[in-house]
């Protein structure tokens, strides 16, 4: 798989936990991909925090400083309009990675 192919599937991962969950900061990402996916996904915080700040510039995701339920101060990231719009996207993307792939592999 190409390096596009892996950066836009964190992309997706990350906008599709927004869309679900709402504002969360980056562990709180982290989290959900990892038990939505029954531990099969593991994201570094080394790979999120460089594809949450290039989907900002992008204008898909907004950050605010908050206070967590631990009283620490941590950054948390909530979906655009312009996200949803790359979310649906990224997801008809994937969708047709997937066919691909499957097509692929019944032939084989």
């Amino acid at each position: 798989m190409a390096r596009n192919d892996l950066q836009g599937s964190l992309d997706l991962l990350v906008l599709k936990t927004l869309s679900q969950m709402g504002e969360l900061h980056g562990y709180g990402i982290v989290l959900h991909i990892q038990r939505a996916s029954d531990d099969l996904l593991s994201v570094e915080e080394g790979s999120l925090y460089p594809a949450v700040h290039r989907m900002e510039q992008s204008g898909w995701i907004r950050s605010e400083w908050k206070m967590t339920e631990t009283n620490r101060e941590a950054k948390y990231y909530r979906l655009t309009p312009a996200g949803q719009k790359e979310l649906i996207k990224a997801e008809k993307s994937f969708e047709q990675l997937v066919k691909g792939i499957r097509s692929v592999l019944r032939y084989a």
